[in-house]
């Protein structure tokens, strides 16, 4: 059963390094990201997983010890998701985290999360409310006592200089979002249209409709502990418990 979640964004710029000198611009998010992390220590949850975006067709599990980078941006820094486990020099040692669930890695490095065996889930952004309300109802069932870590960003359509350029529907739709995650509306968060958030260039739509499936029937309150838009793109904080 879910007893907490914890709602963060996920572009890389929040790990201070790969943001270099516009660093500070972010300090407020990244203190939000750790006091959500401790609505889920608070929790003492069985298991946790982390759900974020990722660009496949289908669900990508990710088990504990996968590794991620930042190389990719010029950046010497590795993470490791949770402990060392399969995917730490198994099996699975050659995937690599997607940039989404590397971001989670470095916020449970940061905040030195030790409260329980950590995995992730990747999905993919096409993917139908339906499918990922039941792949939510999946992991709220592993264990007694479940915590979701969920990456993903709200439209990124908000100035001119956005990534998506400037879209006059993104700013009610990230509204609507931080409504929804501030009150754990599950309603609502399954009303988000697919079709429009492909358009705004929103990445969190599926891992919140995840959330959505994960969270029925167990009666959390939700609390939205930041909201922006940097850079033109949405970006909110939320917790439930």
């Amino acid at each position: 059963m879910l007893v907490a979640a914890a709602v963060c964004p996920c572009p890389p710029l929040l790990v201070p390094e790969v943001a270099a000198g516009a660093a500070p611009e972010l300090d407020a998010a990244r203190a939000a990201c750790t006091d959500a992390l401790g609505v889920l220590a608070a929790a003492r949850p069985h298991r946790l997983t982390v759900v974020g975006p990722v660009d496949a067709p289908e669900p990508e599990t990710y088990p504990e010890g996968t590794r991620g980078s930042f190389r990719g941006f010029g950046v010497d820094l590795d993470v490791r998701l949770g402990r060392a486990g399969e995917g730490d020099g198994g099996a699975g040692a050659e995937r690599r985290l997607p940039y989404a669930l590397a971001v989670a890695a470095w916020l449970l490095e940061r905040t030195g999360w030790s409260d329980a065996p950590v995995d992730g889930l990747g999905v993919g952004e096409r993917l139908a409310p339906g499918h990922c309300a039941r792949i939510g109802r999946d992991l709220a069932a592993r264990a007694e006592r479940v915590a979701l870590l969920v990456m993903g960003d709200a439209s990124a359509c908000r100035t001119l200089k956005a990534p998506g350029y400037l879209d006059e529907r993104a700013a009610p739709f990230d509204a609507e979002v931080g409504r929804a995650l501030g009150a754990a509306d599950l309603a609502a968060l399954m009303a988000l249209d697919a079709g429009l958030a492909h358009e705004l260039k929103v990445s969190g739509r599926a891992p919140w409709q995840v959330l959505a499936g994960a969270a029925e029937g167990a009666g959390l309150g939700g609390s939205l502990l930041f909201e922006d838009a940097p850079y033109g793109v949405g970006y909110a904080v939320a917790t439930w418990s």
